[in-house]
């Protein structure tokens, strides 16, 4: 009834259409009501979330807030170092058999000398790689007069005289048929995005979001910042294994985190201020690797500014919404309390009490859910295809550059830096397109700039067409500035999918369903890989073409997440408890047909509608609960 008496007082309290008529001539009094009347009503649903309303009294975006955003920075910052390294530690290597035998007949000759005496030439004159001339035992003279004509694999080794650097390749030897195969090294990082995937978005749903990111940073500082530490090859494609668990882990718990402390853009500014760390990480990585002349010093010094993140250990904050959603309602009481004052705020002890889990003291849910429950399972089945058509057109805009000959520091450097004014432009386009729109606009751009660099040739014979061939001869440059703006594009579509996503997934199931969608990010980034390594164009061109029209095609069909209340349980995404405001911002109860009796009275019956079934709620659960309490004692 106190519902019911509010809604009255509210209706009775807005002004008359005549009486604004009178004010403004101009302006029609029928919109200017129903429009205040939808404020109102907006006002009212936001009240029915206890939560929110504490969080508005705690700050939106106060000093705790603001600490909890700089936080992120720095492991996103080292994610992206940690996940592109890669690309550093195997350039190219020129190797030449180690004849360092000659010495013994000759301690006084040069490096030149040695190569010129003991290695075979190629036709054009240069020292053949992989063979050398079989030792003998004759003095230098006799070596010089007679030559030596049988030759044989390298036996001791190789060496690198026209490389400074030191790199995986000539630390390990990883040449004339030792060559590490690079698609096996990416599917393995992909195969530990998926595990990591699965495994961290379960953890942090039945954990919490506070362990998780602790367990993800120890995960990274042990083989992140170790793998300047391994023996082996082996060791190595472990190491990253282990580190991609650790970067997506980060990744799904974090954004779990920052959606359910912040509110309204405030989230929306975290995600894209976060993402964009993760874009400058890229330009130090590069950095560093120009600057370095060795691998492990590469993971040494990148690597060391992770080891003061183990003070988040005490100041990193649980989710309140998590801890709600679990039963635990003292510690949310206390976390409040403690960001309250951190913003220099009182929390009135009347609101506190009112906080309580609805329905169920404890929300039970598993990874079944997003089968048994039909809107669920549409909204994972439609976020897992928008993510994996950009998994699939941004890796294959990432092999692209490789396969136009770019420069291996430009080609990193630069899409790192075009990463961060491409998600600073999802402000823009989130005020003016919200968070829905802005993703199908990015996504659709991408595709179309990915479609284009495989249409137009890079120069390389294959199954292109004749006429694209002849068309598309001189254009690296037109090529290099399209992949270069899909990229763009394709970052700001990542950073609006954490954002719209997180919003879309309740509390309860968040965490998992990120990580689930993540795998279908992976399973694109596999899929270009395994089509690349095949050099079938045409199935690449209609694999990122196909997958970018189905996202976008049923991603349209997904409801606007911007300026609603967050969903805390599963009961909360169903079609059906959509909020009243929301039923009247449709197009059929907006008709200029419709008076604002009308309004008020569909108002007020779908309010009393609302009161009913709560009531109808908490009695059903009464005799359960006595029940419950009868068997106790």
């Amino acid at each position: 009834m106190a519902k019911e008496n509010s809604l009255k007082i509210e209706f009775k309290s807005h002004p008359h259409p005549r009486n604004l008529h009178q004010h403004d001539g101009a302006e029609s009094p029928h919109s200017c009501s129903l429009d205040m009347l939808l404020q109102r009503l907006r006002a009212i649903d936001a009240q029915e979330d206890k939560l929110a309303n504490i969080m508005d009294v705690v700050g939106e975006f106060g000093t705790f807030q603001r600490r909890l955003v700089a936080l992120n920075f720095i492991p996103n910052f080292l994610s992206s170092f940690f996940m592109f390294a890669d690309t550093f530690v195997f350039t190219p290597q020129k190797p030449y058999c180690n004849t360092s035998w000659i010495v013994a007949a000759d301690s006084n000759l040069t490096e030149a000398e040695q190569m010129n005496l003991t290695l075979p030439r190629a036709p054009n004159g240069s020292f053949l790689t992989c063979l050398m001339y079989v030792p003998v035992e004759w003095d230098l003279n006799s070596i010089i007069q007679f030559g030596l004509n049988h030759t044989d694999s390298c036996q001791n080794g190789w060496i690198y005289p026209e490389i400074k650097t030191r790199s995986l390749i000539n630390e390990f030897d990883l040449v004339c048929g030792k060559e590490p195969n690079k698609e096996i090294v990416h599917t393995m990082f992909l195969a530990g995005l998926l595990t990591g995937a699965f495994l961290f978005g379960f953890i942090t749903d039945k954990l919490g979001r506070y362990p998780t990111i602790l367990l993800s940073l120890l995960e990274l500082i042990i083989f992140g910042f170790g793998t300047a530490f391994v023996s082996s090859f082996n060791q190595y494609i472990f190491f990253r294994f282990c580190v991609s668990q650790a970067v997506v882990g980060y990744t799904i718990s974090s954004s779990a985190l920052i959606t359910e402390w912040l509110m309204g853009m405030h989230r929306a500014h975290a995600f894209i201020l976060g993402h964009c760390f993760f874009g400058m990480g890229v330009i130090f990585l590069t950095g560093l690797a120009y600057s370095l002349p060795h691998w492990r010093l590469l993971f040494l010094v990148g690597g060391t500014p992770i080891f003061p993140l183990i003070c988040y250990i005490w100041i990193l904050p649980e989710s309140p919404r998590w801890l709600i959603m679990k039963g635990k309602l003292e510690e949310a009481k206390q976390m409040l309390c403690y960001a309250a004052g951190v913003n220099k705020k009182t929390i009135p002890l009347s609101l506190l009490d009112k906080l309580q889990l609805p329905g169920k003291k404890v929300a039970s849910v598993s990874i079944l859910d997003f089968y048994s429950n039909k809107y669920l399972r549409k909204l994972t089945l439609v976020m897992c295809s928008v993510w994996f058509a950009v998994g699939c057109n941004y890796y294959m805009l990432g092999l692209k550059i490789k396969e136009l000959g770019v420069n291996i520091h430009l080609s990193q450097v630069i899409p790192g830096m075009m990463e961060v004014p491409a998600r600073l432009c999802c402000i823009f386009l989130i005020e003016q397109l919200k968070r829905r729109q802005t993703l199908i606009v990015t996504l659709f751009q991408g595709a179309i700039m990915c479609f284009l660099s495989l249409m137009l040739p890079s120069g390389k014979s294959g199954h292109r067409l004749r006429w694209l061939l002849c068309l598309a001869t001189g254009l690296k440059s037109l090529v290099v500035l399209i992949t270069l703006l899909g990229e763009f594009s394709l970052a700001a579509s990542i950073t609006m999918f954490y954002i719209y996503t997180s919003e879309l997934l309740p509390t309860v199931i968040r965490a998992t369903g990120l990580g689930l969608m993540s795998l279908a990010w992976a399973a694109g980034g596999i899929s270009s890989l395994m089509l690349v390594s095949q050099n079938v164009a045409f199935l690449l061109i209609i694999l990122c073409c196909l997958s970018a029209f189905v996202a976008l095609f049923y991603c349209s069909s997904m409801p606007e997440t911007q300026d609603q209340p967050l969903p805390d349980s599963l009961e909360h995404i169903t079609p059906h408890t959509r909020s009243i405001s929301e039923e009247l911002s449709s197009e059929d109860m907006l008709s200029d047909d419709m008076t604002e009796e009308v309004a008020k009275n569909t108002i007020l019956n779908a309010r009393l509608t609302s009161i009913d079934q709560d009531g109808l709620s908490s009695t059903s659960l009464q005799p359960k609960e006595e029940t419950l309490d009868k068997e106790e004692d």
